[in-house]
């Protein structure tokens, strides 16, 4: 039996929920009327303009400008990829490509191969580093027509197809045919591990893509071989990539049913990430490295390892998306990057900086952020109480606009003389190590047999940066009267010097050796490898390991 009070309520429940329904269905009924609407009304302007206008119209092209313009409307990440842009889009992501397996530049519009990739078809064939290519099936490929989209169309193409190259090599007179069958050729996201110290490995990740985990499980292995006890993942550049592989490498260093990640969206609902038992390092001291370029995927890892108090955080705010994508195949093989939902750390923080204003304005974040002086100072930093949150060991971290580090590390502007942007935009360093270890690779290769011979002993000497310098000046660079033997001038020459030494390491021994090299240089590689060493900081910042 119900009371009449009991009554009542059940009667004003059911009126609620049948306003509720009524509601809820009105508005369903509405929004599916609207939706219809605006079908039409799209579809009704491309049938006026096909049909009326006064000239030939290209329909397809102007859908395409059409779709751009609305996703600019939404956000600056909602992107859209043309059918023939879409794969060259996906490629650092996936991995992999395929080709005949080398990295080349173009020197005095020559192709000069900088190295042949281990394993693949090239290197198989005895193609190797500092081989420059003529012809390209019988054709001639030197010129102004060589350009890099001119070389990836001619040796990229789908696996098992062949290609014929004409090779000049130094020492043979005439020049040498090799028939290539392109193959799948990997694309590194790991740019360099190796131990910085007997107990301190480093890991330099540029981006989350398919191989990323199989790479960072290979480069962890590896130096916990070579006697790893602490780690330094250096995510500074880092676009990011896959929220999966983002998930996956957190998991890393997390221990089990740790919160990563959540996502949610209007049309999306809340979805929850946590770690699993698989952790490949979840104990041991653990620095992260970032800055004003790391971004998205690199966001969630620094942030997971911040909120659980597992890692010290080092560098400058992050880039601050907090935005998640979801690819759409439209019905020609165009693709559409939908923003369709919003991450969040495991404290609740959404990173994510304004967009509201425009795409323009999102992007000159950097600009204003440079001008406020956020890059040197870290007190020209303001978050609001708002936005603070505090991690299990009471930490106070913040979300809106990116990832703060637990230590901040100054944006060195000493070394960026207008010298040095000079030699930069004109190329002058680059072209001058092409030219160099063109000229001396042997006997450079004979006097130092290998990269821990090379780098302990090779010295950029005054003969060299000469050298360089004469080299510089024909090109049109001159360093000016005011500049030269200034405490400014001779920073910048250091790190000029180091940066020359990196590239000849770099061409010689392998890309990944460029960063065995910039660490003489890398004040923010060095106060993470001083960070490791102090057990006080660490305790004193609550960090666990």
């Amino acid at each position: 039996m119900y009371s009449d009070k009991s009554m009542k309520k059940y009667s004003v429940s059911l009126l609620f929920a049948l306003l509720l329904t009524f509601f809820i269905n009105g508005s369903f009924a509405q929004q599916h009327d609207d939706s219809k609407k605006t079908d039409l009304k799209f579809s009704t302007t491309l049938s006026v303009i096909k049909n009326s206008y006064v000239d030939t119209v290209n329909l397809p092209k102007l859908v395409d400008k059409a779709i751009i313009e609305m996703l600019k409307e939404l956000d600056p990440h909602s992107v859209y990829f043309t059918k023939e842009k879409i794969e060259k889009a996906n490629e650092p992501l996936v991995g992999n490509f395929d080709g005949i397996g080398v990295q080349f530049q173009i020197y005095k519009d020559t192709i000069l191969i900088v190295d042949a990739i281990k394993g693949g078809p090239s290197e198989k064939l005895g193609l190797t580093a500092g081989d420059k290519i003529i012809r390209i099936d019988q054709e001639e490929a030197t010129g102004k027509k060589v350009t890099n989209n001119y070389v990836i169309g001619k040796l990229r193409g789908p696996k098992g197809t062949k290609v014929t190259v004409s090779i000049k090599r130094k020492g043979k007179k005439d020049l040498m045919d090799y028939t290539i069958t392109r193959d799948k050729i990997p694309i590194n996201s790991i740019d360099a591990s190796f131990m910085v110290s007997n107990q301190i490995g480093y890991i330099k990740l540029d981006r989350f893509s398919r191989s990323t985990m199989e790479e960072f499980t290979e480069s962890l292995a590896k130096l916990k071989r070579m006697g790893m006890a602490s780690l330094i993942l250096d995510l500074r550049g880092n676009s990011g990539g896959y929220l999966d592989v983002a998930i996956s490498l957190s998991d890393e260093f997390l221990e089990t049913d740790k919160l990563i990640v959540y996502t949610e969206g209007i049309n999306s609902p809340m979805q929850k990430f946590y770690s699993t038992y698989r952790g490949g390092f979840e104990k041991g001291k653990l620095v992260v490295l970032i800055d004003e370029g790391s971004a998205s995927a690199s966001e969630i890892v620094s942030g997971a390892v911040q909120d659980w108090d597992r890692a010290v955080i080092v560098g400058r705010r992050s880039f601050g998306k907090g935005l998640v994508q979801r690819p759409f195949d439209l019905p020609d093989g165009s693709v559409i990057r939908l923003t369709t939902a919003r991450y969040h750390t495991p404290t609740g923080r959404c990173i994510q900086k304004p967009y509201e204003e425009s795409v323009d304005s999102y992007y000159e974040d950097f600009s204003r952020r440079m001008k406020k002086g956020e890059f040197v100072h870290p007190d020209s930093i303001k978050f609001p109480d708002s936005l603070k949150y505090y991690t299990p060991a009471k930490r106070i971290v913040y979300g809106g606009g990116g990832i703060m580090p637990d230590v901040f590390f100054p944006l060195d502007t000493t070394t960026v003389t207008d010298y040095y942007m000079d030699l930069r935009r004109k190329r002058v360093i680059n072209d001058f190590i092409i030219q160099y270890v063109d000229l001396k690779r042997d006997s450079i290769k004979t006097e130092y047999s290998d990269f821990n011979h090379f780098n302990a002993r090779f010295q950029i000497d005054s003969v060299f940066f000469h050298d360089f310098t004469s080299f510089a000046i024909k090109q049109g660079v001159v360093k000016s009267a005011k500049d030269s033997g200034t405490t400014k001038d001779q920073k910048s020459d250091k790190f000029l010097k180091c940066q020359l030494k990196a590239l000849l390491a770099s061409n010689l021994y392998g890309q990944d050796k460029y960063y065995n090299v910039i660490i003489d240089i890398d004040d923010e590689l060095r106060k993470a490898i001083e960070i490791l060493s102090d057990d006080k900081l660490f305790k004193k910042l609550k960090i666990k390991y």
